[in-house]
Parts: structure tokens; sequence; C-alpha cells
């Protein structure tokens, strides 16, 4: 059920392969920008056309790369709505899960394919045409090589890991333990070790005092959208 290794990322006139337009959903603009900065090597094969934050696709797009940074995973409404969007082609779930229950869950709910947060940006072009081509649907680090960790996301600046900043996040939108929990597929325990090592890097000692600081530096969810954004050249 998953799929690994590097390919080529030039037109080789093979399925799957050629100019692909993509659509970044989040609802963090700093998280879709970040990616949109992980492809721009790619951009003879890979077109990003809009960055979508709590905003429906407006264009139409070969896939709808769904991150699920500060928000659902694969199993929820977002992506049955994304798939009923005539706009949109295919939709691929991009997570940090990669347990059979969420990739299953994500597959059973209309997502088109499934890919692993962890995975170099050349092995994501390649799972990107290829699910475009009707290829493997599932791409996961089968080969227990330390996940990659690229793009962007909000408190990097001030030392966050992904992950702390994640939570981080979804303290900021209100949700409780157990229900960051749920949202992320993480055990409770890890949750709080999260918690625990974010405050610290952060300087608060209480989940009102996150909340402020989450508000203050960018962890509240950006409501807009960009279309044919500018890629970083450099």
């Amino acid at each position: 059920m998953s799929a690994s290794g590097d390919a080529p990322h030039e037109n080789d006139g093979s399925p799957g392969t050629g100019l692909l337009r993509v659509a970044l959903v989040d609802d963090y603009e700093v998280v879709v920008r970040g990616l949109a900065s992980m492809l721009r090597s790619y951009q003879d094969v890979v077109q990003v056309v809009e960055l979508d934050l709590n905003k429906p696709v407006s264009e139409p797009v070969d896939i709808a790369l769904c991150d699920t940074f500060g928000s659902t995973q694969g199993d929820r409404a977002d992506v049955r709505e994304l798939t009923a969007n005539p706009q949109v082609d295919r939709v691929v779930v991009y997570s940090w899960a990669h347990d059979e229950s969420s990739i299953r869950a994500a597959i059973a709910n209309g997502a088109h394919g499934y890919v692993y947060k962890g995975i170099p940006a050349r092995q994501l072009v390649t799972a990107l045409q290829q699910i475009r081509g009707g290829g493997p649907q599932v791409w996961v680090d089968t080969q227990g090589r330390p996940p990659i960790t690229a793009g962007d996301w909000p408190g990097r600046e001030e030392g966050l890991t992904v992950r702390e900043s994640e939570v981080l996040a979804l303290i900021t939108q209100g949700l409780s333990n157990a229900a960051i929990a749920e949202r992320t597929h993480l055990s409770p325990n890890s949750v709080k070790t999260y918690i625990r090592s974010g405050y610290r890097r952060i300087g608060v000692r209480s989940r009102t005092e996150a909340v402020l600081w989450g508000v203050e530096h960018g962890f509240r969810p950006d409501r807009l959208r960009v279309s044919d954004p500018e890629i970083p050249t450099s």
C-alpha cells in the first residue's frame, strides 16, 4: 500500500508527467507559501496556480494538494468538499500521519492519493505526477529513513518544530488536548509532550498565555486566496 524511491522530474512523456496544475490548500498562508517554495525547483513540471486558505479552489487544477497542518485529516468534510469541486480533478492529502488507518480513511473519504510529508520534494513531485496518471495512490517512506522536515510553519523563527507548531496552532484555535490528539492522530501523551516543549520554547506557562502568544504570532487560520502566486527563485 505504499510507494517509494526517486524518479527524474523532467517530462519524459510517460503517464502522469507533463505540466501539472496544482492548488495548495491549507488554512495557513505561511504553510502553503513554504510548500510552494519547496516546489520552486520543479516549475518545469509543476505550476502552482492557487494558494487556498479557507476558500474553495476557484481555478481548474489537476491536483488539490491538501496540507493537514492545523486542520483536519483526510477523513473529514474538507476532503469531501474538495472532491466535489468541479474545478479539481484529483485530491491528494499531504500529512505527517502515515498509519494504515489514516491512509485508508482518507482514500475511503474520496481522496485520490495520500502523501507523507516526510519525503523529499523530488519524491513529492513524482508522487503527484503518478497519482495524476493513475499510478500508486499512497506514498510513504518504507525504508526507515529519517523524515525530511521542509517547507515553513508558524513559529519556526522562534525555534518551534513543525509538530510543536501544529499543536500550538490547534491550541490557539481553542481545541482541547483530546481534540488535538484526535485531529492529529497523535497519542494523548505525545500531545502533552509537544505542549510542554512548545511552551518552553516560547516562554509561556499556561494555556491562556499560549493562546495569546499564538494570536500575536500568526497562529490563527488565514482567510484569503492567493491566485498565480509568485514562487521565490532563490
